[in-house]
């Protein structure tokens, strides 16, 4: 089955050579395409997109702040035009806001743009100062409530075992 042309014709960014590059934050920037498979309950897709030249803003000092964000999510109709997400993530480089905030807001958005079953993004910031800043947030639909708190509590398991003790 290929995709046709009615399945992209929303999509202004993939293959436009005169791509304008934002620089500050725009989620307007997000594209979205129809998913092709319907899943079964059993046999759920899940996409993971890992974008490793993250770039903000530290808010106060206006130091850069890199990281890797990890996205993962098992769509419902929709799935995220990697190009578009690249210059949504991209637009941030401008934008003054903390790990944890930023993190959450690249989360709010792609629900809001995919509406997907569940969506979690995680924060990989190079550390600063000695501390290391990991941000977790995560959505579900009332069919996957149960995977997000148990992915909570994997997460929040794994940062806690996983830290050098210092007492």
């Amino acid at each position: 089955m290929n995709t046709t042309k009615q399945d992209t014709s929303t999509l202004t960014l993939l293959g436009n050579q005169n791509t304008k590059y934002v620089f500050d934050y725009d989620p307007s920037l997000l594209e979205r395409f129809p998913k092709k498979f319907e899943d079964s309950c059993e046999d759920e897709q899940i996409v993971s997109l890992d974008c490793f030249e993250y770039v903000s803003q530290c808010p106060l000092t206006h130091q850069p702040d890199l990281a890797t964000i990890h996205i993962a999510y098992i769509p419902n109709k929709y799935m995220v035009e990697s190009k578009s997400l690249k210059l949504y993530l991209f637009s941030y480089q401008q934008h003054g806001d903390f790990h944890e905030s930023a993190v959450h807001m690249i989360m709010d958005d792609l629900v809001k743009l995919l509406e997907p079953k569940y969506l979690e993004v995680y924060g990989d910031f190079n550390s600063r100062g000695g501390i290391s800043i990991l941000p977790w947030s995560c959505f579900a639909d009332d069919d996957h409530k149960e995977l997000k708190k148990s992915r909570q509590l994997s997460v929040l398991a794994h940062n806690l075992d996983h830290k050098p003790r210092t007492c």
